[in-house]
């Protein structure tokens, strides 16, 4: 199946996964804004959901606004804390189920994940529903099986667009030294000789 205009898509992207890969990779945020307007090429999009993880972090909820103007359908789940200390965060059976329940409606569905896990489900997709299925992700952080698998794969790696860029911290200007303007400066004082005493450099007086 090629790519045509007519095409319905669905977009489902795993936003830890992507979020994760470019914070380790370049140490920046991704552009979401630009991922889903290359994910559409044109097309009828059906439904863009992001998967979201709620960790009751400082401006989360800004994000979360942000991703549904763009215009993504948010899902979001809590972070689960296990004993221990451990945690887990994955949308992996959420985003398989949402596949499979909108693959009927689909000609095309875009798998925005680097995670190898989903091998099995694209398998199923193109197998049972006759779906085209395309990914995209940060290819040095996808599975190779993954890519294999896929009947388009678009790597982000390819193209600084997909990232928004931060710029280091300016650094904090330093105090200059005052300088003496080239100034002769007086000597220093000698240090006194042991068993001398010092003089006080005042004047003799003249005997008349």
């Amino acid at each position: 199946m090629k790519i045509y205009k007519d095409q319905r898509i669905g977009v489902l992207i795993d936003v830890q996964n992507l979020y994760y890969s470019a914070k380790n990779l370049y140490h920046q945020k991704v552009d979401f804004e630009a991922i889903l307007k290359e994910a559409i090429q044109d097309r009828a999009l059906i439904r863009a959901i992001a998967y979201v993880v709620r960790a009751e972090e400082t401006k989360e909820q800004t994000f979360f606004d942000a991703l549904e103007r763009i215009g993504y359908e948010v899902k979001a789940k809590d972070l689960q804390i296990f004993y221990g200390g451990a945690k887990k965060a994955d949308w992996d059976v959420g985003i398989a189920m949402d596949a499979i329940e909108l693959a009927p409606k689909l000609d095309v569905i875009i798998l925005v994940s680097g995670d190898g896990d989903y091998v099995p489900l694209v398998q199923h997709l193109r197998r049972a529903f006759g779906c085209r299925i395309e990914g995209m992700a940060f290819g040095s952080s996808t599975s190779s099986k993954l890519k294999e698998e896929l009947d388009l794969f678009t790597d982000l790696d390819k193209n600084k667009k997909y990232l928004i860029k931060s710029y280091p911290p300016r650094p904090t200007p330093q105090a200059k030294t005052p300088t003496s303007n080239n100034k002769t400066q007086a000597p220093k004082p000698k240090p006194p000789v042991p068993g001398k005493t010092p003089s006080t450099n005042k004047p003799k007086s003249v005997k008349k």
